[in-house]
């Protein structure tokens, strides 16, 4: 089963075309060389159609959709889309096929992130940094990385939480449902285990390992671990809040 509308007839129908290259990102002074066209996302699916290839009109151009039910994984940043398909890729071994695009102007997704983001279901991965209208606490943190770290800012929302990064593709927003586990070993760490695809772990879930540079109070932890649970949809007695609390 691919990415899915939560809630397809609650919405009309929207249209968000861009003009992006096809491929990996490339610097301005060889993008000339890339294969660009027209990225169209709207409530149904995403869709490329490729204009340019290697400085011409190609002969036999690209085209390319995607319903949401076949789609693995939607990868959304500031500036790139990365469309996680279930077809085998043989010259990587079977891995899943992905298509990245990067747009071409200095326009952003922020408009079809904020239309999908209520919208599609835990497949849906945003490297946005969502704007919390009311933060419940935040502290800053480093994120551990494989060979090195990011520095940002932890925010835990109501409904979600939002790791924000001076790193475009570092940054993340979370709603609950998005999330499978927290779990802490102490009060200076935070890990948040999340369903965005693992690239190092073939179909594994990916964690985010984080330094707290301020102490995590127990009261605060408990709180963050509630409100995920109930997103679940698990019954939790008032009465273990309060306990909780108390601590």
């Amino acid at each position: 089963m691919g990415l899915v509308l939560l809630a397809p007839a609650a919405f009309a129908q929207q249209e968000f075309r861009y003009q992006a290259w096809h491929g990996h990102s490339r610097p301005p002074h060889i993008r000339k060389a890339g294969n660009m066209g027209t990225l169209t996302i709207t409530d149904a699916g995403v869709s490329f159609e490729e204009t340019y290839q290697g400085g011409k009109k190609p002969k036999h151009p690209h085209a390319w959709r995607w319903d949401y039910q076949d789609i693995q994984q939607l990868r959304m940043g500031p500036t790139s889309l990365t469309v996680l398909t279930y077809q085998d890729n043989k010259w990587k071994l079977g891995a899943d096929r992905e298509y990245k695009f990067d747009l071409v102007s200095d326009k952003t997704f922020e408009d079809p992130y904020q239309f999908l983001k209520g919208r599609l279901d835990q497949r849906f991965v945003t490297e946005i940094p969502d704007r919390i209208s009311a933060v419940v606490w935040e502290i800053p943190v480093k994120h551990l990385l494989r060979f090195s770290g990011d520095e940002g800012v932890l925010q835990v929302g109501s409904d979600e939480i939002v790791y924000r990064s001076a790193k475009k593709s570092e940054s993340r927003t979370w709603r609950y449902q998005d999330i499978e586990n927290i779990s802490s070993s102490g009060p200076f760490e935070l890990t948040i285990t999340t369903f965005e695809r693992a690239k190092m772990h073939y179909g594994d879930r990916k964690g985010f390992n984080f330094e707290l540079k301020q102490p995590l109070e127990e009261a605060r932890y408990n709180d963050l671990w509630l409100r995920l649970n109930q997103a679940k949809g698990l019954k939790i007695l008032n009465s273990y809040r309060e306990g909780a609390g108390a601590r």
